[in-house]
């Protein structure tokens, strides 16, 4: 699920098939009011800007606690759209010193498989990595299965 690519560089790959329309995932995920429905309720997710569509060049702001008592604020910018397939949200301020975020969603047959590719880079260097590398890459594993469960109850059929 994470892998090491280079230069301090990981990435995380997760796939998901939900029984909905390209349409219905897009609506969905392009909508950053949804993430807090799929984001553990321990980290205290808030998005602070206000937006009804998504579009390249827009500029989202975050609170979040990634650890207890370490809360965070996080900007990302969405840097690519290509609607209703695919988009790319890159941090442009945040807890990592790389988090670039790449949402593409494939039909198939009578569903869609919804892939998340994250390339992250820890801050300090080497010794991010030597002193947070386990935590993080151990919460964001957690995160994306707790997201993947999220997705299964919202879109049961």
């Amino acid at each position: 699920m994470i892998k090491y690519i280079e230069n301090g560089v990981y990435e995380l790959r997760a796939i998901q098939k939900l029984p909905i329309t390209v349409k219905e995932s897009w609506s969905f995920f392009s909508s950053p009011k949804n993430l807090y429905k799929i984001t553990p309720s321990h980290m205290n997710f808030k998005i602070l800007t206000d937006f009804n569509k998504m579009y390249e060049g827009q500029i989202i702001k975050y609170r979040v606690s990634p650890f207890p008592l370490f809360r965070v604020g996080w900007t990302t910018k969405i840097t690519f759209v290509e609607e209703p397939f695919s988009f790319i949200d890159k941090q442009i301020s945040g807890p990592f010193s790389i988090w670039e975020h790449e949402h593409i969603f494939e039909k198939s047959k009578n569903e869609v498989i919804a892939y998340d590719i994250v390339k992250f880079k820890l801050p300090l260097g080497g010794l991010g990595r030597i002193f947070g590398g386990w935590l993080v890459k151990y919460q964001l594993k957690k995160i994306f299965e707790y997201r993947k469960l999220q997705l299964q109850k919202i879109f049961k059929k």
